[in-house]
């Protein structure tokens, strides 16, 4: 099992789609990874040498902010505009949606379960 950036990549798996398991690389990037280093998209993770897992490695550690670190900046980023008290930041607070969706109904998924309210049937 190859470890890349702190995560354990699976190894039946397609090296394209294996590097998709590091937060912060999606589809797009680890096709680019994959084309910079001239490994072609359908090797599985478990044919790969030991050499081409130290390049992804290393390419992945210089070029991209991945795992630990992007957490953290994302999370930073959060705490910022919390701590600014603009509109993005008093909707994280509140816990609403922060990109202008509808609230009336929908928006379940930021909003948490339906609390039934007392005394609202006709």
């Amino acid at each position: 099992m190859a470890r890349i950036a702190g995560v354990n990549i699976p190894t039946n798996k397609r090296v394209e789609i294996a590097l998709t398991y590091i937060h912060g690389i999606g589809r797009t990037s680890a096709k680019g990874i994959c084309d910079r280093l001239n490994i072609p998209g359908e090797r599985r993770v478990n044919e790969l040498t030991d050499a081409e897992v130290i390049q992804i490695r290393e390419t992945i550690d210089s070029d991209f902010l991945v795992e630990g670190d992007l957490r953290r900046e994302v999370a930073m980023n959060v705490k910022r505009l919390m701590d600014l008290g603009c509109y993005r930041g008093l909707r994280h607070r509140r816990g609403l949606p922060v990109r202008g969706q509808r609230t009336s109904t929908n928006a379940r998924t930021r909003k948490g379960k339906a609390k039934p309210i007392a005394g609202k049937k006709k």
